[in-house]
């Protein structure tokens, strides 16, 4: 590393989780590091002092362009927008772009699994992560990057025999110029276009996760999605697939048979996880499990080692995530849940009546599918936030002739919308926050919201 960036300077974008973990990384390895955010001093006071590394140099309230004049790379965090000036700058002027994630690649000593998708890739990215650690070991397992711990943090205590098994997404992705060794997409579905700008751009991000693979290198995609399966002419060494029906000819993958996900080698199938053993909930899960183990295989994993990781996950965080029974219903947090086609698949992992909490802000997404299961399966919908009178249009334009409205109501925020819900319920409900919005209108994330949304739902009483 040091030959590498010592002596160096890299200015980074964006004081986020993902921008300060390279930063202390850099610093430590010889690198001359300054740090630019829009907000100021005040906003960032707290991260600041957590930032024990000397060296690191703070620019707040903008990006000036002077910053490029020593710049020898210009790191880019995921929320910002690659058309901002100091971008366009940057590339005028030749300046290489990079992330951590593409940082993390270029050092990481032992193999490497990544996974991106519209939807499904944190559930997926930990089951292949539980199934690695059945295998290796949970001290040689590392999982991260888009959820949880930026593997730059662990890269120096990573070795050859271990696995590293990390999330991507299209943010990550559009800047990369590495592949890993193993790469899969989920699903290719409308998703982040009011950054993207388009399905085109969008759908190019994602499949960035393929560009730079070799013959030697393997690319597991979904036979059952258009978008993931439209990719299969960009893959450049071995294909692995996965979907619900058994592979078509010339081609391997799990698929479903009876109450056994099985692996088919081409000429064979072979028992990998029975159905029974799977704790999470919702056929869009049962997917994400078909998925895990296409990879697992795929990177050579034992089947005793994929069949413990599908059964030992019960659950992720604000993904279907059952907080308490209260008033006769049962509470669900799938504040993950930032476009509609996210709540279509929670809202189709319920047979209970539902009373849906549906908002935040717009994406400039389609609604039309939601709204119409909506109409055939929610009992009552909560919306909230910037897209509520949105989502009650969709509704209107989603009713056929003759057929009744749901009962709809409309809150300003995420907390007046579970007061609504503990108004309305009844006996035998499930109210479900899955908002098919993002979170920005009115938290920082869909964890923070998620986060709120459990303890406003623990006060009920």
């Amino acid at each position: 590393m040091m030959s590498v960036w010592n002596g160096k300077h890299l200015v980074i974008l964006g004081a986020a989780r993902q921008g300060l973990a390279l930063a202390k990384y850099l610093v430590r390895h010889g690198a001359q590091v300054t740090i630019t955010d829009q907000k100021d001093r005040n906003d960032l006071q707290q991260v600041m002092e957590e930032i024990q590394e000397s060296g690191i140099k703070w620019v707040l309230g903008g990006h000036p362009l002077d910053l490029l004049d020593t710049a020898d790379s210009v790191a880019v965090s995921g929320g910002i927008p690659l058309e901002i000036p100091i971008i366009r700058e940057a590339r005028r002027r030749e300046i290489p772009l990079t992330n951590d994630s593409q940082i993390f690649l270029e050092l990481a000593p032992c193999p490497v699994i990544g996974i991106t998708g519209s939807a499904g890739k944190t559930t997926t990215t930990l089951l292949v992560g539980k199934m690695a650690a059945f295998a290796f070991g949970k001290s040689r397992t590392w999982v991260g990057g888009n959820i949880g711990n930026p593997l730059i943090s662990d890269v120096y205590q990573m070795r050859e025999d271990h696995i590293a098994v990390v999330e991507l997404s299209s943010f990550q992705l559009e800047l990369m110029a590495i592949s890993p060794g193993v790469a899969c997409i989920l699903n290719v579905t409308p998703n982040h276009l009011d950054r993207h700008g388009s399905m085109e751009a969008y759908t190019r991000a994602k499949a960035r996760i393929l560009e730079y693979q070799c013959k030697s290198d393997i690319a597991i995609l979904n036979r059952d999605d258009p978008g993931s399966w439209g990719l299969r002419d960009q893959v450049q060494g071995k294909l692995i697939t996965f979907g619900r029906g058994k592979p078509g000819e010339g081609l391997q993958g799990t698929y479903l048979d009876g109450e056994w996900i099985k692996f088919w080698d081409g000429e064979d199938g072979n028992d990998l996880v029975p159905l029974s053993s799977i704790q999470l909930r919702g056929e869009h899960n049962q997917l994400n499990v078909l998925a895990a183990c296409a990879i697992a295989s795929a990177a050579g994993l034992p089947d005793n080692a994929i069949r413990q990781g599908a059964a030992a996950l019960a659950g992720v965080e604000h993904r279907l995530e059952f907080v308490r029974s209260w008033g006769g219903a049962d509470w669900f947090n799938d504040s993950i849940a930032t476009a509609p086609e996210r709540s279509i698949a929670a809202i189709k992992a319920f047979e209970e009546p539902l009373v849906l909490l549906a908002g935040g802000r717009d994406k400039d997404l389609p609604w039309d599918d939601f709204a119409r299961l909506v109409l055939d399966r929610v009992r009552a919908v909560v919306c909230f936030g910037e897209a509520a009178d949105l989502i009650e249009s969709a509704l209107q334009a989603a009713l056929r002739p003759g057929e009744e409205m749901l009962s709809i109501r409309k809150c300003q925020g995420l907390q007046a919308a579970v007061r609504e819900a503990a108004n309305i319920i009844e006996k035998g409900d499930v109210v479900l926050l899955s908002p098919g919005g993002t979170s920005f209108d009115e938290f920082v994330d869909f964890a923070e919201r998620g986060e709120m949304f459990r303890k406003w739902v623990s006060k009920l009483s």
